[in-house]
C-alpha cells in the first residue's frame, strides 16, 4: 500500500466528528503553530514540501502564499476554492463529507501562516449537504476554542465561514469566485492585479484548492522536506485521484506520486482493470478540461519511457502526445466509447458553463457544440472536422480566465487522435442517406451501423 497523508484515518469510525478526530491527533498542527512558530516559518516550510495546488493548475503553494502584499497594511485573507464542478472530479467532496475537521484545521494554519484574521470556505451549490457537514464542523471548531479571538492564549484571532454558490463551473476560477463571494456576478477579472495584492474587498487574498489546505497540517507536523521525500522530482507528496469510467473498482484513491498509470490502471489496489476486460481506448486523466490521451499514450510517453502518475511526466511532449495530472478526475474508456459523443457533451458543458464575457469562449463553445451535434447526430459533413479545428484554436489563448482553454483543449486532443472516428461518423452517415429501407432518424441509422460494423456503443 502506497503512502497516506490524508486519508490515513479515512476508516475510522466516527471520524467525520470532533470527539474521534481530535483523539486521532486533530489539531495538533493548531497547537504547534501558534505555540511554536512565526507565520513565515509556515510559509518556507511548505515552499520546502514542494506542495503543488491541487485544484489544477499545479501552482508551488508556498511560492503562491510568499506573494501575498505585506507592504499595505490591509487586511488579509485566505479563501478556499471548494467550487468542485469539473466533470469527473469528487475528492473534494469525498474530503469535505468524511473529514471536515481536517479541513477546519488545515483552514486554521494556513489563515495564521498568512496573518489572515477573517477566511471563507466557498462550497458549490450542488454540495448542499456538504456546505451542512462544514457548518457544524465549523460551529463545533468554535465551542472548542480553535476558532474566535485569542486562539489557545496566543493573541491570534480568525474567523472562518462556509458561504455556498449557485452552481456555477466558472466560479472555480479564482477571481469568479472572489466576485462571487462579494455577492456579485461570478465573471472572471482581468489580472493583473492578481488576488495577492487586489483580491476579496480589494484586499490581499489567497485562493487554495481544498486537497491543498487540508495537506498543511501533516506538513507542520511532519516537516516540508518529510513531504518531499514522497513522490519524485517537482512532483512531491501524495495526490487524491477520482478515478470513474470503465474499470472495475471506481471510488477515491491517494497515490503516491511517482507510481506508473498503467499500475493505477491495472493494479488491484486501485482501479483493478478493465471493468468488462475489454481493450483500454483512451483516458482523460485530469477531468474533462485536459486533453484525452490514447491508449498508445496512456502507458508509455511518445518517447516509449513509462508515464507516471506525475506532473511533469503526464506532460511529456506537450498536448501533441502528452495531458496534464489537473485536477485528478481519471476518467477510462474501453474500446466501446464513442470519442465523438463523449466530446460532444464536454462541449454542451462548456458551452453552458460560459459567463459570456469574451467573445472568443462565448461564441466558440457554441458552435463546437452546434458542430459536434450535427456530427453526432448525422448531418455532418467532412469539413466540419476543420472548422472545429479551426474554432478551439481561435478560442484557446483568447480569453480572461481559462475557461475557454479548457473548451479547446478536449475538442483539439479527439481530432488529434481521433480524426478516423469523427470521419467514420460522417462516412456512415453518408451512406445510410441513399438507404431507403431505414425509415428511422439519420442518428438512428449511423446507431445501427456502427453497432453493427464496429461494436462501438453509442
Amino acid at each position: 500500500m502506497g503512502k497516506k497523508i490524508l486519508l490515513e484515518h479515512i476508516n475510522v469510525p466516527g471520524i467525520e466528528t470532533y470527539e474521534v478526530f481530535r483523539k486521532m491527533g486533530g489539531y495538533t498542527s493548531v497547537e504547534k503553530a501558534l505555540k511554536t512558530k512565526a507565520p513565515l516559518d509556515i510559509v518556507e516550510e511548505v515552499k520546502k514540501s514542494g506542495l503543488r495546488g491541487r485544484g489544477g493548475a499545479g501552482f508551488p503553494t508556498g511560492l503562491k502564499w510568499s506573494f501575498i502584499d505585506k507592504k499595505s497594511g490591509k487586511p488579509r485573507h485566505l479563501v478556499c476554492n471548494a467550487d468542485e464542478s469539473e466533470p469527473g472530479t469528487f475528492k473534494d467532496r469525498f474530503l469535505m463529507e468524511k473529514l471536515p475537521h481536517l479541513l477546519v484545521e488545515g483552514m486554521i494554519v494556513s489563515s495564521f501562516a498568512l496573518e489572515a484574521h477573517l477566511s471563507y470556505i466557498y462550497i458549490r451549490g450542488e454540495y448542499m449537504w456538504v456546505f451542512r457537514i462544514l457548518e457544524k464542523a465549523i460551529k463545533e471548531a468554535y465551542a472548542a476554542g480553535w476558532l474566535g479571538k485569542n486562539i489557545l492564549g496566543t493573541g491570534y484571532d480568525l474567523d472562518l465561514h462556509v458561504t455556498c454558490g449557485a452552481g456555477a463551473y466558472i466560479c472555480g476560477e479564482e477571481t469568479a469566485l472572489i466576485e462571487s463571494l462579494e455577492g456579485k456576478r461570478g465573471n472572471p477579472r482581468i489580472k493583473p492585479p492578481f488576488p495577492a495584492v487586489v483580491g476579496l474587498y480589494g484586499n490581499p487574498t489567497v485562493v487554495n484548492n481544498v486537497e491543498t489546505i487540508m495537506d498543511v497540517p501533516w506538513i507542520v507536523n511532519n516537516g516540508g522536506e518529510e513531504f518531499a521525500k514522497f513522490g519524485i522530482g517537482k512532483s512531491t507528496g501524495t495526490k487524491l485521484i477520482s478515478a470513474s469510467g470503465n474499470i472495475k473498482k471506481p471510488g477515491v484513491y491517494e497515490i503516491e506520486l511517482s507510481i506508473p498509470v498503467e499500475e493505477f490502471v491495472m493494479s488491484d489496489e486501485y482501479c483493478g482493470g478493465m471493468q468488462t476486460d475489454r481493450p483500454l481506448k483512451a483516458c482523460v486523466p485530469g477531468g474533462s478540461s485536459v486533453p484525452i490521451l490514447p491508449a498508445n499514450l496512456l502507458f508509455k510517453t511518445a518517447k516509449g519511457e513509462t508515464r507516471l502518475m506525475t506532473y511533469e511526466s503526464m506532460s511529456d511532449g506537450g498536448f501533441a502526445t502528452g495531458s496534464m495530472i489537473g485536477s485528478g478526475g481519471f476518467i477510462v474508456y474501453d474500446d466501446r466509447a464513442c470519442v465523438v459523443r463523449n466530446t460532444w457533451n464536454f462541449a454542451r458543458f462548456y458551452h453552458h458553463e460560459s459567463c459570456g464575457q469574451c467573445s472568443p469562449c462565448r461564441e466558440g463553445t457554441g458552435w463546437m457544440e452546434k458542430v459536434l451535434w450535427r456530427i453526432e447526430h448525422g448531418f455532418g459533413n467532412i469539413e466540419d472536422i476543420d472548422l472545429l479545428w479551426d474554432i478551439q484554436r481561435k478560442i484557446e489563448g483568447n480569453t480572461i480566465c481559462p475557461l475557454g482553454d479548457a473548451a479547446a483543449w478536449p475538442v483539439a486532443a479527439a481530432i488529434r487522435h481521433f480524426r478516423d472516428e469523427f470521419e467514420f461518423h460522417i462516412r456512415f452517415q453518408e451512406k445510410v442517406k441513399d438507404r431507403k429501407h431505414f425509415e428511422k432518424e439519420p442518428w438512428e441509422q449511423v446507431k445501427y451501423l456502427l453497432k453493427k460494423e464496429k461494436g462501438v456503443l453509442v
